[in-house]
């Protein structure tokens, strides 16, 4: 029960950090957004929880990648299938189906960095466990 306050407490930090963000950004968000911002904010924390000790460069590539990935997955939902036109990146250099492009993954990888130091307060204000820990 405590490990799903935590990341229930994690993935709302996350939504709504990222919805900030979007607006702050661009002006405005999508609640889909909030969704995939949570979710991939809850990844992060916890791999950078299973990988306490690898050097920051490697927690922010891991985070991008996440990031991206979901990024490219929602996109594939919410704006192709569903026609939603939430973003598009099609006017973006070597994008993705419009979905996904290198200069908001090097962005993604950049937000990692204040993200990993985030992950550490949260782990400590929450009392999270790491994955190694967590099992034993």
């Amino acid at each position: 029960m405590r490990k799903l306050s935590e990341y229930s407490a994690v993935y709302s930090i996350g939504a709504a950090g990222y919805s900030l963000l979007e607006i702050l950004w661009r002006g405005f968000t999508h609640w889909t957004m909030a969704l995939t911002g949570g979710l991939c904010f809850l990844l992060i924390y916890i791999t950078d929880n299973a990988h306490e000790d690898a050097p920051l460069w490697k927690k922010c590539l891991a985070g991008s990648l996440i990031i991206t990935f979901f990024e490219l997955l929602v996109g594939i939902i919410v704006n192709i299938i569903l026609h939603w036109d939430v973003w598009d990146y099609s006017s973006m250099k070597f994008n993705l189906w419009g979905q996904i492009c290198p200069l908001y993954s090097a962005l993604w990888y950049l937000l990692c960095m204040p993200a990993a130091w985030l992950c550490r307060r949260l782990k400590r204000l929450l009392g999270g466990t790491t994955a190694i820990q967590y099992g034993k």
